[in-house]
């Protein structure tokens, strides 16, 4: 998960190194004052459906939880805020749903399947994915619209392609992507395979990915976004499901969020 590349990158990987080593200590001192800490009775299974760039860190926390909470079972299902909105909408059984944006999350409560109002847990900020070495020297959105420079999106009703968006008109940079990605892991893969030379994604999905560069540019601070969390009211376990938020939210769901890169929440 190491990764070389221009000092620019290199000062993206030493902050989050730092972050981790923060928030390892913060877990560290966590010890059993947590209020999420377990044993209040709690058992039985929790599915939660989580924005795929969620997927490192709630893999971690969904591991803690059932450590913290003896006889439950936590099970995820990554992909696409806007997908697994519409499965929510459409009946999909689950007791949690975390999005990588408000707008997204609208749409569930919208239509009546939030058990009370989300709660914003995290925020996240775009960083120009590139290969190990950035061999194109890549340092901001203009540079993307070289000749023969191709670049992975997010499609645009993701929360990723919308901020990408958002940021590209910021910066008057006219891009037109070969490939637009249902997910923030799919636009990765694209080049992780070499099937392009740049992506536009999260910076905590770049900080995860081997062989992977992770270049900043000013405009993503004006597309950072909000990821809210809520229980479903359909929700088959319904406590469980309540302890899993309260634990993403408690001090060591935070640290386990910084660890991946993650902002906190605005206060």
């Amino acid at each position: 998960m190491t990764a070389r590349g221009n000092p620019g990158t290199r000062r993206t990987r030493a902050a989050l190194t730092g972050a981790v080593a923060l928030a390892l200590a913060v877990t560290g001192c966590a010890g059993g004052s947590d209020p999420a800490a377990g044993g209040d009775g709690v058992r039985g299974p929790v599915a939660v459906f989580a924005a795929a760039s969620l997927t490192e860190s709630f893999t971690r926390l969904g591991t803690e939880f059932e450590a913290a909470h003896p006889g439950t079972t936590v099970t995820f299902s990554f992909a696409g805020s806007s997908a697994l909105a519409t499965q929510v909408n459409q009946g999909a059984p689950a007791d949690v749903f975390a999005a990588a944006s408000p707008a997204t999350m609208r749409t569930v409560s919208d239509a009546g399947n939030a058990d009370g109002p989300p709660v914003t847990f995290a925020r996240n900020q775009l960083v120009i994915a590139v290969p190990e070495g950035n061999p194109r020297s890549v340092a901001g959105l203009a540079d993307l619209t070289r000749p023969g420079t191709k670049v992975a999106l997010c499609a645009p009703q993701v929360p990723c392609g919308a901020a990408a968006r958002t940021a590209l008109d910021a910066a008057g940079v006219p891009l037109t992507p070969v490939t637009l990605e249902q997910d923030v892991k799919g636009a990765l893969s694209k080049l992780r395979l070499g099937e392009v030379d740049a992506a536009l994604v999260y910076r905590t999905d770049a900080a995860a990915a081997s062989e992977v560069d992770a270049v900043e540019f000013p405009e993503s601070a004006g597309a950072v976004n909000d990821y809210p969390i809520v229980v479903l009211r359909q929700a088959g376990n319904p406590a469980a499901a309540r302890e899993f938020v309260a634990y993403v939210r408690s001090e060591r769901g935070r640290a386990a969020l910084t660890a991946a890169g993650f902002q906190p929440p605005r206060a």
